[in-house]
């Protein structure tokens, strides 16, 4: 005696749209991510390497480490700025937060005050 089998799924099968539905989320977080993480820290960079490309001397800046100076002179990878009369420290590129006017470090500093 034959038996017959249909051509049904068993249990442990998953049905070829299953596989792309098990993916849908994986996707839409990624998708978040995108948006909401990568695209600004990228926009952010990008702003950021224009400023030092843009950095000429005379300009004051202020460092990552929070310190105000002007720009003395300037290498390809390193600057030099004079922070009091006679005081010049030599700094990485990379390493300069913001360009600032004489009006905003001003105000700054008399607010800590």
């Amino acid at each position: 005696m034959n038996i017959a089998y249909a051509m049904g799924q068993t249990a442990g099968q998953a049905s070829p749209a299953g596989g792309l539905a098990g993916f849908l989320p994986i996707i839409i977080l990624f998708a978040i991510f995108y948006f909401l993480l990568i695209r600004p820290q990228q926009k952010k960079a990008k702003e950021h390497r224009e400023m030092i490309a843009n950095l000429k001397k005379g300009a004051r800046v202020l460092t990552a480490a929070g310190i105000y100076g002007t720009i003395q002179t300037l290498d390809e990878s390193s600057i030099g700025l004079e922070i009091a009369e006679k005081v010049k420290i030599k700094i990485s590129r990379t390493s300069v937060a913001a360009v600032v006017s004489e009006n905003d470090s001003v105000q700054k500093e008399d607010k800590k005050k």
